[in-house]
């Protein structure tokens, strides 16, 4: 039975990779910050699917050590690792204290790292596995310390993929547009203008994502919307692009 890591797995992206990977009968390892929902997810995925659930408490923007040992355990081999735990500001960089700043770097990039480090070595000794890293359309456009971060997962992800050729190991970035997911009311962001055909489905995601990652794609972009706007974005001006980071993020949309 091949095993998953995911991490953010009680909502919204992370939830609908945890069900899909368990429903292809893949044994979980799910890492979050609350417990009781850890549990409940849990519960849910046994109950539906008779797969093993190993469920790991912790807060990636404090300490990753444990998740990382675990990604290092050669007797249970993690095939795939599904870097997706989410962090977002609501206000703008020059109104955050600079400690929030750095937490949303710690999960967002920080935890990428490190997971990633600790887990590729393994997976190139056996000759296989795959690391997913959730990135965002976001990461297209300059809109503050998150979109920075998003366009250096994908970044990275990229390169490390060019490095893996020929191990028998896939490293792909997923970036999705607006999602329906609880991401945004968590932050705090009012969505409540944006129309109906630029939001995804966060299973339908997760299906093309798997897809793209079976045919060795570098970075997976679901949704008709938003693989037209990866063609067209890097082609745009840069002054056009970066006068769209220059609103209060109050006042604008924020994609995951």
């Amino acid at each position: 039975m091949p095993t998953a890591l995911v991490t953010g797995p009680t909502a919204g992206i992370g939830l609908a990779f945890a069900r899909k990977l368990a429903s292809r009968g893949f044994a979980l390892v799910l890492v979050a910050r609350d417990e009781e929902r850890l549990a409940s997810v849990a519960g849910e995925l046994r109950g539906a699917y008779g797969v093993e659930i190993e469920i790991m408490p912790a807060d990636l923007a404090a300490d990753t050590t444990r998740v990382e040992e675990r990604l290092r355990d050669r007797q249970r081999p993690v095939d795939l690792l599904v870097n997706n735990a989410g962090f977002a500001l609501r206000k703008p960089f020059l109104a955050n204290d600079i400690a929030d700043e750095e937490q949303l770097l710690d999960v967002l990039v920080r935890a990428v790292l490190r997971l990633t480090h600790a887990a590729v070595p393994v997976m190139t000794e056996r000759g296989a596995g795959a690391v997913i890293n959730v990135s965002s359309v976001a990461g297209w456009v300059p809109r503050g310390t998150y979109s920075a971060a998003k366009a250096w997962v994908t970044s990275f992800t990229e390169g490390l993929a060019a490095q893996l050729t020929g191990t028998g190991v896939r490293a792909m970035a997923l970036a999705p547009g607006f999602t329906r997911t609880e991401f945004h009311d968590r932050a705090q962001m009012n969505m409540t203008g944006l129309p109906s055909w630029v939001w995804l489905d966060a299973d339908t995601l997760v299906d093309a994502a798997l897809r793209d990652l079976r045919r060795g794609k570098t970075v997976s972009v679901p949704g008709v919307v938003y693989k037209a706007a990866a063609v067209v974005v890097p082609r745009l001006p840069r002054r056009l692009v970066q006068a769209t980071g220059r609103r209060h993020p109050d006042r604008r949309r924020s994609a995951r």
